[in-house]
């Protein structure tokens, strides 16, 4: 099995200009992305890992640390648009082509493993992403945080053979009787989904020809598309002990990345 992990890196993002040559802890953001793609290539054979980029600055910067890169068009829609074109200038086509954001510097690294697992212990599945069953205390803070920003945070409701049944920027399910399973049940059973994907070359190639979805449009949710289209979608559970955040959205995201890296790696 021949795997990519491609790595979309933009730099004219909105909010934070240069974002993937933004430093953390001295190195570049890229960089750490880039590092820790690489790391699975202890457990897994047949993993090359490339950035996808449409901007010189990032290609030069990648080429000097000896990286494997590809120049994107920039009217790529999104990341996926951009992960696919690159997928198709490779010389050796992948059988799966992972997706890992280049602002995701603090992705665990079990995500990755287990997504690729994922495709070794179930040679059908089309996309495989992961999930991480929330405790209590960390449903609270994702309440809080939706308070002030709604649209942070993503659920996801699994159904058998951890088939994603749903996945909503809404927290989901609704709990009937919380204060009573808070008593009996260490977890909740609401799981947050990381937005990190696995898909076989000929899914990715049909989901970026499809159009958007109804209610992709609606959650600003790209996996809805897959779902709208009957496409299934495996889910991998990452231990609740494993420390799930978010992108670095912000330049004042990086103070806390820093922070975590330092403690994590």
């Amino acid at each position: 099995m021949n795997i990519a992990i491609i790595i979309p890196a933009r730099y004219g993002s909105t909010r934070f200009p240069g974002k993937p040559l933004a430093l953390i802890n001295g190195k570049a953001m890229i960089d750490h992305v880039y590092e820790l793609a690489q790391l699975t290539m202890k457990d897994y054979k047949n993993i090359q890992v490339i950035v996808a980029t449409d901007d010189a600055r990032i290609q030069t910067h990648c080429e000097g640390n000896g990286y494997q890169v590809l120049m994107t068009s920039e009217n790529c829609k999104t990341g996926s648009d951009r992960v696919l074109e690159a997928a198709v200038k490779l010389e050796d086509e992948p059988d799966i082509i992972i997706n890992l954001q280049g602002d995701a510097p603090l992705t665990p690294l079990s995500a990755l493993t287990k997504v690729i697992h994922g495709f070794h212990v179930d040679p059908d599945a089309q996309v495989v992403t992961p999930v991480q069953q929330l405790s209590w205390a960390d449903l609270d803070k994702l309440r809080r945080n939706k308070i002030t920003t709604p649209f942070s945070g993503t659920t996801a409701l699994l159904g058998k053979n951890n088939r994603a049944l749903w996945f909503s920027k809404t927290i989901l399910p609704a709990i009937r009787k919380e204060d009573n399973m808070r008593t009996r049940n260490d977890l909740s059973p609401v799981y947050q989904h990381l937005g990190l994907y696995g898909y076989r070359f000929d899914v990715l190639k049909r989901f970026v020809n499809l159009p958007e979805g109804k209610y992709e449009a609606l959650e600003g949710l790209e996996q809805l598309r897959l779902l709208e289209n009957d496409i299934p979608i495996t889910c991998v559970e990452i231990a609740h002990s494993e420390t799930v955040n978010s992108g670095i959205d912000s330049p004042e995201d990086i103070a806390r990345a820093e922070s975590l890296l330092r403690s994590s790696r």
